[in-house]
């Protein structure tokens, strides 16, 4: 099952996307007399993504519309994307996760556990909106990745059964003030937590959609170009390692999101557009735009 959260009106609802388009779930939910939640955080946190898995399911393979939401349809090409949510307990990052990424950094790849980071919740941004590029950084990147959605709430979670606890996946940009960074490693958390440093949409493509996680290949596009690429078998370490990992540590909960690390980190200048492709996924596509006001005049767009 393909979701999106939308906009439609003054409200961001999740929608699900059949064959001619996306149908929110409030009507499904009007249809079937369910009590669901509007948007994909609490259908998540209420455990009623499975519910709305099975009908979608029961439509067979064509996935048509039923005659009774034939009305409720949102065309692909007129559909406003939202961020998937905005609220998420935790967002959990991989640093240096593909070695040929740490190679470009002239960093050692970790090898014993993963390089990780959270971010807060007030970077979030959603597909179209713009990236602002901070006045305190003269260095900032965008990082295509593979993020893992949890489902339920776990602990302890054996690698062998990390499919059990994720719900999907989505696509995100992440980005880095990697001067920041640079000047001392301590810096981490400053360097990836400024405001608009994480887009995610715009669809979620629940697990089933995704047989074979290991064959996706990642690419960070600048400006209509290919800047990196690898695939999600080339990481270091992979998501059912990320997940056993990391609920090891900590409690996690429905919504939570592990950004699973990035093939190739690109240089933003502004007038620049970064965009996420994963096989499978639309693409995620942000403009971008320098806070500092030399940047704003003579930054031009990177080739």
């Amino acid at each position: 099952m393909k979701l999106a959260t939308l906009h439609l009106g003054t409200a961001e609802e999740a929608c699900v996307l059949l064959t001619p388009g996306f149908v929110p779930v409030r009507a499904v939910a009007r249809l079937l007399q369910h009590a669901w939640p509007h948007d994909l955080l609490g259908l998540l946190e209420t455990g009623s993504l499975e519910a709305l898995r099975a009908w979608h399911d029961g439509l067979g393979s064509a996935r048509a519309v039923p005659a009774a939401l034939a009305d409720e349809v949102i065309s692909v090409a007129a559909a406003r994307y939202a961020p998937l949510y905005r609220r998420p307990r935790k967002i959990w990052g991989i640093g240096l996760n593909y070695r040929a990424h740490a190679a470009d950094l002239n960093e050692k790849s970790p090898t014993l556990e993963p390089a990780s980071f959270m971010k807060p919740d007030t970077t979030i941004i959603g597909p179209g909106d713009t990236i602002l590029l901070p006045v305190m950084s003269q260095k900032t990147t965008g990082e295509a990745e593979l993020g893992l959605i949890f489902g339920r709430t776990c602990r302890h979670v054996p690698q062998g059964d990390w499919r059990s606890v994720v719900a999907g996946f989505c696509t995100i940009i992440d980005m880095t003030a990697e001067d920041i960074l640079r000047r001392n490693p301590r810096n981490l958390t400053q360097s990836k937590s400024f405001d608009t440093f994480f887009s995610f949409g715009p669809l979620f493509l629940t697990t089933d959609e995704m047989p074979d996680v290991n064959a996706l290949v990642v690419r960070t596009v600048i400006n209509g170009r290919v800047f990196a690429e690898n695939t999600v078998a080339n990481m270091t370490f992979p998501p059912d390692f990320l997940v056993a990992y990391h609920t090891q540590i900590m409690t996690m909960l429905p919504g939570d999101i592990i950004s699973s690390g990035t093939p190739g980190a690109a240089p933003l200048a502004h007038g620049d557009v970064v965009e996420c492709h994963v096989d499978g996924f639309f693409p995620l596509s942000n403009p971008v735009v320098d806070l500092k006001p030399a940047g704003a005049t003579a930054n031009s767009p990177s080739s």
